[in-house]
């Protein structure tokens, strides 16, 4: 079914629907922070990078209007510091969608990730219903890791080669939650400092597991 794009806002952090006329700006912010986003940019294996950033939002408000996706703009204080992507939204006895995020250099260590993510997981339990949201996320990537911490997602386990990223496949931690873990929701239950130390907390065998690229014979 399809689904609405609300517009969610918490102080100065606002996720509002994308739209077409946000190509030339949202692809400026792109190659603004290439080499800070280099490093985790999904990419495909079949075909070489591409900054169609009109034929990206196209696909992306095409998934919307399936109800298989929920697209953002994540602003601050009016300005566009990145874009937050509700995805692979399933309905039924699943009821779970995935969340993929980025945000400017210039913006990181404001908290705006931690709250665009807990807005949008939010709206996702209360509003559509969904039951269960995840996070996955590369070994390397210290600061979203920290985000998953700072609002309680647990960790769930190791999966290889999972999304290819930069090039390559790449190894992600998952990350979860579901609706009845934050009755109160996401984003008070981290403002009110009542989330549960430790969820997120990856174990050694992962860690040391993910320090060792899964080896692939040779076809």
């Amino acid at each position: 079914m399809p689904t609405a794009i609300p517009t969610l806002r918490e102080g100065a952090v606002t996720l509002r629907p994308i739209r077409l006329r946000d190509a030339r700006a949202l692809e400026r912010e792109l190659m603004a922070n290439r080499s800070w986003l280099r490093t985790w940019e999904a990419t495909s294996p079949y075909a070489p990078m591409s900054f169609d950033t009109r034929a990206s939002i196209r696909s992306l408000l095409a998934h919307s209007r399936t109800g298989s996706g929920l697209p953002f703009l994540v602003e601050y204080n009016g300005e566009l510091a990145g874009q937050l992507n509700v995805s692979s939204i399933t309905w039924g006895s699943l009821s779970s969608a995935s969340i993929g995020y980025w945000v400017g250099e210039q913006f990181a260590g404001r908290s705006i990730t931690p709250t665009a993510v807990a807005l949008a997981t939010d709206y996702c339990f209360a509003q559509l219903g969904l039951h269960r949201m995840e996070i996955c996320i590369r070994p390397e990537n210290a600061p979203s890791l920290r985000v998953v911490e700072k609002l309680g997602f647990r960790y769930e386990g190791l999966r290889r080669r999972f999304i290819h990223i930069n090039g390559a496949w790449r190894d992600h931690f998952a990350f979860g939650m579901v609706a009845e873990e934050v009755r109160g929701g996401v984003l008070r239950r981290w403002q009110d400092g009542e989330v549960p130390p430790g969820n997120a907390t990856v174990n050694e065998y992962d860690r040391a597991a993910s320090a060792h690229p899964l080896q692939v014979a040779d076809k």
